[in-house]
């Protein structure tokens, strides 16, 4: 993702399916858009078909996600929203997210964790069909969540 992918991430960032789990759109976009210059943090505009459809971060574990407890060197972080409204619930969200950790885990991570909101079943399934288990409750800045672990 560059700066020029902004604009199409603001959009999809007010879209009621994404705000429903990620809030405040203009609040989320500060984040988002501040991460671009941060180390720790790579972030993806995932496109199928030559057509941009989703937004994926993925973040070493750092001071602010220490709630997470103790994970391997190396575990990275994820979290995704499809922004397309016609390509939720249609499988895109558990391929995106199998092949992503699937190659993270190739390429040398030991484990990938990611923190859906417990309410938020839509993301917990499409974690479960990508691979990854339920753990623990866990305490985030942004409230309780519940981590989610795929192993290599």
């Amino acid at each position: 993702m560059t700066s020029a992918d902004l604009p199409l991430v603001r959009g999809w960032l007010a879209e009621p399916h994404v705000v429903e789990w990620w809030g405040d759109p203009n609040e989320q976009f500060n984040l988002v858009s501040g991460d671009l210059d941060e180390p720790a943090m790579d972030q993806f505009i995932v496109a199928a078909g030559g057509s941009d459809f989703a937004y994926l971060q993925c973040y070493a574990l750092t001071a602010w996600n220490t709630g997470f407890g103790e994970h391997p060197d190396g575990t990275r972080g994820i979290d995704l929203f499809i922004g397309e409204p016609g390509l939720i619930e249609r499988g895109h969200g558990s391929a995106l997210i199998r092949a992503f950790a699937s190659g993270r885990l190739r390429s040398g991570a030991p484990r990938i964790v990611t923190d859906p909101d417990p309410a938020n079943a839509r993301a917990i399934r499409a974690y479960e069909k990508a691979g990854f288990e339920k753990s623990r409750m866990v305490d985030t800045p942004d409230g309780p969540a519940l981590l989610m672990v795929r192993n290599a």
